[in-house]
């Protein structure tokens, strides 16, 4: 059992070192333990390593994104609760790239499967929602829709982002025809 403290520690660590992060990828680990206001060896516990750490926040916020699926699911319509699960996925995945310079090509595939599991799987519930209540297609696959919409996170950002338009398309072409 972990003590109370140790996971508010945690979860300061975390919550720190992803807003630092993502803001300048080069923020030391001093100043990220700085942030989450506990001391070196504190975070040198939990996170042995800077990669372990981004490993972490990288982690977490996907485990923050699959767990809003059931929320979204009862306040909005399948296909509504679909667009800003993905608006939020595609958030988070350009924050990913921007934690990406910290981390070795064996790190990126240890996130890459660690998360694709969780992420499709989320996708399948969000699907077969839709499915259930006939507003997106039958044929409609978790594994191509992950890997189209993997174009709305290389979209650069911005006034000219054009990812919002580029999700509307893919939407569309999910829509059950009645």
């Amino acid at each position: 059992m972990v003590r109370s403290d140790a996971r508010e520690n945690r979860a300061r660590i975390l919550a720190a070192a992803r807003e630092a992060l993502t803001a300048d990828g080069s923020t030391s680990m001093n100043q990220i333990a700085q942030r989450a206001g506990v001391g070196a060896g504190t975070l040198y516990r939990n996170f042995p390593t800077r990669e372990a750490l981004v490993l972490a926040v990288y982690q977490d916020e996907v485990t923050r994104i699959i767990g809003t699926v059931p929320g979204l699911l009862e306040k909005m319509p399948p296909l509504e609760a679909l667009r800003h699960w993905t608006t939020d996925l595609v958030e988070a995945m350009r924050r990913k790239h921007g934690l990406g310079d910290a981390l070795s090509p064996g790190a990126h595939q240890a996130i890459s499967e660690q998360s694709y599991g969780p992420v499709v799987a989320a996708i399948t519930r969000l699907l077969d929602a839709g499915k259930k209540d006939g507003s997106i297609r039958e044929d409609a696959d978790p594994g191509d829709f992950l890997q189209l919409t993997g174009a709305l996170w290389r979209a650069a950002p911005g006034p000219e982002d054009r990812a919002p338009r580029m999700l509307a398309l893919i939407l569309d072409g999910l829509r059950a025809h009645r």
